[in-house]
């Protein structure tokens, strides 16, 4: 009778590129396919490493401002606010000049309704440039933490983008390393019944020829 082949042993999936693997297959102690990995280069090791920790980083401390954040923003409020400052005395130190200097060359001295009027006008009008001039810093120091979280938030995304493009990009490889693996193994299993089958086929054959030639041999003996 024909001798039955031995099973191979399960083909592992490989997946190279420029000539490094860059994933393979892990088997255990049966010689079982039981999932795949991907060699990371070191290169790629600390760019990973690298956006974990960022990603991280980032996310731990969004929302804390720090004693740099304060020191830029101070020192372009205080920009703003100088600026502002020197605007209204601009406009509003000339007017209370001109106008002492008219009242008093009309009327020899400031103590008049129509000085007083003027100049209560000209103060209201400059605490409101005051009022305004405090509502923009406000504004301003409201938008200068908005945009900081908003640059935040958008490095966060970046980050978090690249994470995914890299997690991809390796889930891509194990998973064919394991196709290749299963496909090598699906044509063992093929090959291998294919070739037992075959061998049975060739010892049912011999045995038939036996019985045939027995019968053969007994029929000669009974006519004689």
């Amino acid at each position: 009778m024909g001798k039955k082949s031995k099973y191979p042993e399960y083909s592992t999936g490989t997946i190279t590129v420029n000539g490094k693997t860059v994933a393979s297959t892990t088997r255990d102690k049966n010689n079982n396919v039981v999932g795949s990995s991907y060699n990371m280069s070191n290169a790629e090791k600390k760019i990973y490493n690298s956006i974990q920790n960022n990603l991280y980083n980032s996310l731990n401390g969004l929302f804390d401002i720090t004693d740099e954040n304060k020191k830029e923003w101070n020192k372009q409020l205080n920009a703003i606010k100088e600026q502002g400052i020197q605007q209204i005395n601009d406009v509003y130190t000339p007017m209370e000049t001109n106008l002492r200097n008219n009242i008093a060359n009309r009327f020899g001295n400031l103590d008049n309704s129509v000085f007083l009027d003027n100049l209560n006008e000209i103060t209201d009008k400059r605490s409101q440039a005051v009022s305004d001039l405090s509502n923009t810093l406000l504004s301003t120091q409201n938008e200068l933490y908005s945009n900081e979280l908003s640059n935040r938030i958008n490095s966060i995304s970046f980050l978090n983008n690249l994470n995914a493009a890299m997690n991809n990009n390796i889930l891509n490889f194990t998973n064919a390393a394991m196709n290749n693996s299963t496909s090598g193994n699906n044509y063992n299993n093929n090959a291998y019944n294919a070739t037992n089958s075959g061998g049975l086929w060739s010892n049912m054959l011999q045995t038939g020829n036996t019985i045939i030639s027995a019968a053969g041999t007994a029929a000669k003996f009974m006519k004689k």
